[in-house]
């Protein structure tokens, strides 16, 4: 009988097993799938010559995560790669703006689109290196933030912390209309919000450009060298050294709930097992709540909120092998890992508006990985290992391009969708389809068939949008990884922050867990019961931050 039941091995199930193998406790990770890792995969179904990401690619957020770097993943063979530019956002005129790791150099490009931009985008660094590392602890904590939240105040005291409150709110269009006076920077905050839900003209947006930007200065957008799938092993090598196995081909069916409190699980192989203390779900709300859990179990008000639950916008991928780098119209792009492709923020904005309004978007927005140019392993020397994806409504009422796309997401439909992906590259990179040697296409079924808490092509465990975040992810009141039913926590994105591989859903559920377990005394004990029955760990590795 294991201390706890992990369902799901996605990076914040891995993370949430491993702080509680960390302090001593018996775990038993169950995963669905044929292999671990959820959104964190790799494989060479494109080419056997290419090493392709399934989903998750560049790592800004674990990079900067203190849950990821306290597991000292490098240990376990992770190291980290990067391009030589972070970001680049193209236009069909010729002009590019380019986030790069120095910000003195992001400066000068921007400087170049208006005079003054440098010098505001060097006010934008000097803000973040002022408040980021306690905005990032507050951003990594359960909700309220009490220590990070303090400290904060403490730093911004009166109309400075109502400002930076402000500005944080922004939407994107706005910020970018404030702070700079040509189009780069704008188009850097604008299309970095957009690896959200958030629309240029959608609360929040502009602070989550701006934390984008950021972290792009700061700590780059890293990819795991040889795939992103070396993230997801060196966690289960992690796991595997303190005596945790993660058990693969497992479906979770039912969270065993009796008086209240979580028992267990039941697999749909009719498998019953028994959790001592906790039961971690990394799975989206809507699947805990209603379906792993009865309603019987909940209070009615539950059941009202997942009815009000917001999903974040489908999503539709298309991989490449290229035989040969991309044949960029203009300096810039080919040395970024990430290429944002829209022509200004007024395309963006249309394409948001566009998926608001249910149609399929003719222009759609993509963010392009340049997957060799970020880490050479990737595929032979002088050829290309690239993705893009883009987003589209959960339900479609009609195509506003001219392909007839239904949203049934039938084969024709992907192919048709991937086309139409092309067709935008094309506009940035004249030639970019004779340099494709294979594609694979991913709609939104198929990416919930590969990963179930990829709902309907949702990749963030919900909406970013303010009405679900803090205290309201993923219900109101909440913020924190306790569920209604006792020793049942909610360690996926779906909880607070919310998407992104950062491990901090499932760190905070670790903690919850240990906390409401009565540690250090049931911590001690069970690290005892592990070293009397030889099933290795140690009670003393990194700790879940306080």
């Amino acid at each position: 009988m294991p201390d706890a039941v992990v369902i799901g091995a996605g990076p914040n199930g891995l993370v949430a097993a491993n702080l509680l193998a960390d302090r001593g406790w018996t775990v038993d990770v169950l995963e669905a799938q044929d292999a671990p890792g959820g959104a964190v995969r790799s494989d060479r179904g494109v080419h056997p010559d290419h090493v392709n990401d399934l989903f998750s690619s560049f790592y800004p957020l674990a990079a900067a995560s203190p849950v990821i770097r306290g597991l000292r993943l490098h240990e376990y063979g992770l190291t980290w790669s990067h391009a030589p530019a972070v970001v680049a956002h193209p236009l069909t005129d010729g002009r590019c703006a380019v986030l790069e790791r120095d910000p003195d150099r992001t400066a000068e490009d921007l400087e170049r689109f208006a005079p003054g931009d440098g010098d505001a985008w060097r006010e934008l660094c000097a803000l973040w290196d002022r408040v980021g590392g306690d905005a990032l602890d507050a951003l990594f904590t359960p909700f309220p933030p009490v220590r990070s939240g303090l400290r904060l105040a403490a730093r911004l005291r009166g109309p400075d912390g109502l400002r930076l409150l402000r500005t944080a709110l922004l939407p994107a269009r706005r910020m970018g209309e404030e702070t700079f006076a040509g189009d780069g920077g704008r188009l850097l905050l604008a299309g970095n919000a957009l690896h959200a839900d958030l629309s240029p003209e959608t609360a929040l947006g502009g602070g989550f450009g701006w934390l984008m930007c950021m972290l792009g200065q700061t700590v780059g957008f890293p990819v795991p060298t040889g795939g992103a799938g070396a993230l997801t092993d060196a966690l289960v090598r992690r796991l595997a050294d303190r005596g945790v196995t993660v058990r693969c081909g497992r479906h979770v069916t039912e969270v065993v709930v009796r008086d209240g409190r979580a028992h267990g699980v039941r697999t749909a192989d009719g498998e019953t097992v028994t959790a001592r203390r906790a039961v971690l779900a990394d799975v989206p709300a809507p699947a805990l709540y209603g379906e792993l859990v009865a309603w019987e179990h909940l209070p009615d008000r539950v059941r009202d909120d997942m009815r009000r639950f917001q999903w974040d916008f489908a999503t539709v991928k298309v991989d490449w092998a290229l035989d040969r780098p991309v044949p960029w119209a203009t300096e810039g792009p080919g040395r970024a890992g990430t290429v944002h492709l829209a022509d200004g923020v007024d395309e963006l904005t249309r394409f948001a508006a566009q998926i608001a309004m249910g149609l399929v978007p003719d222009r759609p927005f993509l963010i392009f990985g340049q997957m060799t140019t970020a880490d050479p392993s990737r595929s032979p020397a002088g050829t290309e290992s690239a993705w893009a994806y883009t987003h589209v409504p959960r339900t479609i009422t009609g195509d506003a391009g001219p392909d007839g796309i239904t949203g049934a997401w039938t084969p024709d439909d992907g192919q048709r969708m991937a086309d139409r992906i092309e067709a935008v590259v094309e506009r940035f990179a004249p030639g970019f389809r004779g340099t494709v040697r294979a594609r694979r296409v991913l709609t939104p079924l198929t990416l919930e068939a590969l990963d179930a808490n990829l709902r309907g092509g949702a990749v963030n465990g919900g909406t970013t949008a303010l009405h679900q975040q803090l205290v309201f992810r993923p219900v109101p009141g909440t913020g924190r990884p306790e569920t209604p039913v006792r020793g049942l926590y909610l360690a996926s994105a779906s909880a607070h922050p919310g998407g992104g591989v950062h491990g901090a859903p499932g760190a905070n559920a670790a903690r919850a867990a240990l906390h409401a377990s009565g540690a250090p005394f049931a911590t001690l004990l069970s690290a005892g019961q592990r070293l009397l029955t030889g099933r290795g760990g140690t009670p003393d590795g990194p700790r879940p931050n306080a």
